[in-house]
């Protein structure tokens, strides 16, 4: 989660007690583990609030009570201080509280919930059902309303396709909070207009779940599609649509899709899924993860992609959507593909954040049998539109990574204007580097870092000629 008043202020979460904070943007981070006198019990979900706090919310297992008996949320009031010992949601005897979700509404911090509550995990009776619970926030965490049951239609027990999960909620202009599911009639969605107090008399169907939201992917100990709301409280002109991302095998068992559908009546109807992922093979697209920019209302997607392979090596995928969910630039995010084992758990979810042009994906690596959790610096400021005019794009920045001084080199093939610029990481201009008009041929041109007291770090040098513009990115080190 990127904190929106500073977004190079960055904390993430991983299985199953691990936190990680930067203060860079995202170039590096330091890890700590949490602790509380509740236990730390994996399904890590990590939010921010207006004042640039962060809350921590996971699964329980304290020393003295059941395993996962509530839902925990601990709080970091700034990164450079220590996470408290947490508050607690939906204690209920020894019913199973699970897979959580929480947003924050930015015009009153109210922090609000939902997750799933199982009377038995795993259990196969009848009589055992899961059930979509809620509860909210006005305290910054401190204290929690009772829970409300908000899902008409229960679930079984079992945690597999007929079993009630996947609830994110999202905010709307006006205060709304929107929440989707998956369970045995497949997805549905539900609302309120009061903070949670009064839902819908019934659940709002939205879309099948074709082969259920619990399905398997070769090399993969445990996959699912479950479900992500967000809402688009932007002032751009999609402003109040709400969209819903999953995944599911509808193509296939060989070929699991990345879908989008989007409401823009407050949840009443729903348009037909449109397909994210635009490859036009019969391959695995899975784990999937959609946040919304709310500065812009760009809609950006991250998931595990097999597209370019026949076996189970797996690329990591982009996506953005600038048109309300109309069409989607796909591209690949990770350096190079990784084989995963389906001996070794791999988590449930990829994950994606965005605030003001900082775009961050975080998923799960597997190389030489070890586990690792990676992000990228997403170089959002081509905003995948931009094309570069000049005839041939054969542009280098060198040495890169670089300790100071660096060479750019790119070759016309006409006398054109041309300027360079030096940008960071979230597209704004540091310097303007040249300008001038070039000749035909190979033209190098030298900086120095120290000219403009640069820190270590990552940067775009930009070149614009003839009202287009290329971007090269360049890193810095001390």
């Amino acid at each position: 989660m990127v904190n929106p008043k500073n977004t190079m202020e960055m904390v993430a979460g991983a299985n199953l007690d691990n936190y990680y904070l930067s203060i860079d943007g995202g170039l590096t981070w330091t890890h700590g583990t949490l602790t509380s006198s509740h236990g730390v019990w994996g399904d890590p979900v990590v939010i921010c609030d207006t004042a640039g706090a962060f809350y921590f919310f996971h699964l329980s297992n304290p020393a003295s009570g059941n395993w996962i008996d509530r839902i925990v949320c601990q709080k970091l009031d700034s990164l450079n201080g220590s996470w408290n010992d947490g508050t607690y949601a939906g204690l209920n005897g020894t019913k199973a509280q699970d897979k959580q979700w929480a947003v924050v509404d930015r015009k009153t911090n109210t922090i609000y919930m939902t997750w799933t509550q199982f009377d038995d995990y795993g259990s196969w009776l009848s009589t055992d059902s899961t059930t979509i619970l809620f509860s909210k926030s006005t305290d910054g965490g401190q204290t929690w309303d009772p829970v409300k049951r908000i899902n008409k239609v229960a679930g079984d027990c079992i945690d597999s396709d007929n079993t009630v999960e996947g609830a994110v909620p999202a905010v709307g202009p006006n205060g709304e909070v929107y929440v989707s599911w998956a369970g045995p009639v497949g997805l549905v969605f539900d609302r309120s207009t009061d903070g949670g107090t009064t839902w819908l008399d019934d659940d709002i169907f939205v879309a099948p779940i074709g082969g259920g939201w619990d399905y398997m992917i070769p090399g993969i100990n445990r996959a699912n599609g479950l479900p992500v709301t967000v809402c688009d409280t932007s002032q751009g002109p999609h402003r109040g649509t709400v969209y819903i991302n999953w995944s599911d095998q509808t193509n296939g068992v060989d070929n699991t899709d990345v879908w989008l559908v989007k409401s823009t009546d407050g949840g009443n109807t729903w348009s037909a899924p449109m397909r994210v992922n635009d490859d036009t093979t019969a391959t695995q697209q899975f784990f999937t993860w959609m946040t919304i920019d709310q500065t812009n209302g760009y809609l950006w997607f991250v998931w595990y992609d097999r597209r370019n392979y026949t076996d189970t090596r797996t690329d990591v995928y982009m996506a953005c959507s600038k048109d309300g969910g109309q069409t989607f630039e796909n591209f690949i995010v990770s350096e190079s593909p990784f084989t995963p084992n389906d001996g070794i758990f791999f988590g449930d979810y990829t994950n994606i954040t965005a605030h003001n042009g900082v775009v961050r994906p975080i998923w799960t690596r597997l190389e030489s049998g070890q586990l690792s959790v990676l992000t990228a610096i997403t170089d959002t400021t081509l905003s995948i539109n931009k094309t570069f005019s000049i005839p041939d794009p054969d542009i280098e920045v060198f040495p890169n990574p670089s300790e100071g001084s660096f060479c750019l080199a790119f070759k016309m093939h006409t006398v054109t204007p041309f300027v360079v610029e030096l940008l960071d990481i979230t597209g704004n201009t540091i310097a303007k580097l040249y300008e001038g008009i070039t000749q035909t041929g190979r033209q190098i041109h030298y900086f120095n870092a120290a000219d403009y007291s640069l820190q270590s770090g990552v940067y775009f040098v930009a070149v614009h000629s003839n009202e287009k513009t290329f971007l090269k990115k360049w890193v810095l080190v001390e």
